[in-house]
């Protein structure tokens, strides 16, 4: 026999789902008004539809109201219905419109579209027990999950978390060798070279088309002569000596992350340092049944885990693996030492030596 239902917690729960279907069915409106420049426009000057409209470049007004309701419903936009106008305060801005902004949430709105497009291919995944392979799970799964990290990159590299490592911003100051492990579209690399114009740095990552996106980015930022991008996997890096490696949110994407460990062991100097970013999550599942740990189960559900399926070993962390659980694999590797240097709301740096 079933249990009664307690008419409170159903309500409670219905609640909830319909804020959580409201959220999903708000990311293709979000992303067509990010595409056409309405949180821009709406950026300059609270505005009326029709105006809105004529501001992103004579769109059509009725489309445009009925887009702009639906942000004011979402919460995303303001609305004075004795005025007619719409507008976006600064916290809202600082999401939509400020692209410099470390909660400038755009790329997640790309990120979600693209574990949408990629869901048959992970569904037979789950029948089959295999992967998806990296650059096969979406028209631009690399490009979305690029701009979805960049901010937090953007604002926390340089002013965080290298400061955070004993030691290793001076060296860069004064000029050290870099690799970049699992660079991507090569933000992360291009920023480093930014601040530290005396050091080398060496991106490399497994997926072709990624790297040509990255050498892209190097040109159009001046950087080709001190900024190099090479196809390579993670344990076939030819290249030693280096002062520091780093790795940005991909160890747990990592089919071995074990032979990994053991080879950044190999091409560090004997008095470097590897920086492991991973995201923040406790060592025990409970520990992450929160709004972020709730983020990163869906993706690593849908990205993560097929992505490490797909390659050797297929060790599978997942997005939530815990810095316990890390410090171990790291420290097989043959690393002595390891220690959280820092940390933030979405990550956690690790210092290996």
């Amino acid at each position: 026999m079933s249990p009664p239902i307690d008419e409170t917690k159903l309500h409670a729960f219905v609640g909830k789902m319909l804020n959580d279907l409201g959220g999903a069915m708000s990311v293709p409106t979000v992303r067509v008004g990010l595409r056409l420049g309405l949180f821009d426009a709406l950026d300059n000057a609270p505005a009326t539809a029709s105006e809105l409209a004529q501001r992103a470049g004579g769109l059509h007004q009725r489309y445009v109201r009925e887009w702009a309701l639906a942000q004011a419903a979402n919460g995303y936009v303001d609305f004075d219905p004795v005025t007619d106008r719409f507008s976006l305060s600064p916290e809202q801005a600082m999401v939509f419109a400020n692209r410099e902004s470390p909660v400038y949430l755009a790329g997640a709105f790309e990120l979600v579209a693209a574990m949408i497009e990629a869901e048959a291919k992970v569904e037979e995944c789950f029948r089959q027990g295999t992967g998806v392979r990296w650059g096969d799970h979406a028209g631009c799964l690399f490009c979305a999950t690029g701009a979805f990290f960049r901010p937090g990159y953007v604002n926390n590299i340089v002013q965080n978390w290298i400061p955070a490592l004993d030691g290793i911003e001076e060296r860069l100051r004064t000029g050290a060798k870099t690799a970049d492990v699992g660079c991507g579209v090569g933000f992360s690399t291009l920023l480093m070279a930014e601040a530290y114009p005396e050091s080398q740095f060496v991106g490399f990552d497994f997926h072709e088309p990624s790297i040509e996106e990255a050498r892209r980015h190097a040109e159009r930022h001046g950087l080709g002569d001190r900024v190099r991008f090479e196809v390579a996997k993670a344990k076939e890096i030819a290249e030693d000596g280096f002062d520091l490696v780093t790795m940005y949110d991909c160890l747990h994407d990592m089919g071995d992350p074990r032979g990994c460990a053991a080879h950044m062991r190999r091409i560090l100097a004997p008095d470097g340092v590897w920086m492991i970013v991973e995201p923040i999550a406790g060592d025990v599942p409970a520990d992450n049944m929160n709004p972020v740990g709730r983020l990163y189960y869906n993706a690593s559900t849908m990205i993560c885990v097929p992505t490490s399926l797909d390659q050797e070993v297929g060790e599978a962390l997942g997005a939530q693996a815990g810095e316990a659980r890390l410090s171990r694999i790291i420290e097989e590797g043959g690393f002595e030492t390891v220690r959280r240097a820092t940390e933030g709301p979405f990550n956690m740096v690790l210092e290996a030596r």
